[in-house]
């Protein structure tokens, strides 16, 4: 009687050495951004979402985005801020929330990019 044995299942590839950090950016960091969505949900808020990218060579520590809502007559209405916590590695991409309590005399609204360390240059791309 001859027995077959079964092929070797293959090796498990070691775990990947965790990559270096890059440092952070100092003055002036590049970023992209995809248009902004914003969507009502169903608890009376404006929910807006952006893919923004780190296009700098450094990491960007402090990352911060403000939304500003403004009435007719251009004084601010409402709003949110969201903070990355981690710093933002060269390359990567992450998903941006805001969510804004609804009021009625909202009427247009506007979006600012900062960073611990200086000022962000962004660029509105088509997609990420």
């Amino acid at each position: 009687m001859l027995f077959r044995s079964k092929p070797a299942a293959p090796a498990a590839p070691p775990a990947a050495a965790p990559g270096k950090l890059a440092p952070p950016i100092r003055g002036q960091a590049e970023l992209g951004y995809t248009k902004p969505v914003s969507k009502r949900d169903g608890k009376g808020n404006i929910v807006t979402t952006i893919k923004v990218k780190n296009m700098s060579n450094g990491a960007i520590a402090g990352l911060k985005v403000d939304e500003f809502w403004y009435d007719k007559g251009g004084d601010p209405v409402t709003g949110d801020t969201f903070r990355y916590r981690k710093p933002l590695q060269p390359q990567e991409v992450i998903e941006v929330t805001l969510t804004t309590p609804i009021n009625p005399k909202m009427d247009r609204n506007q979006y600012k990019f900062e960073h611990l360390n200086g000022t962000i240059k962004t660029t509105l791309l088509p997609k990420l």
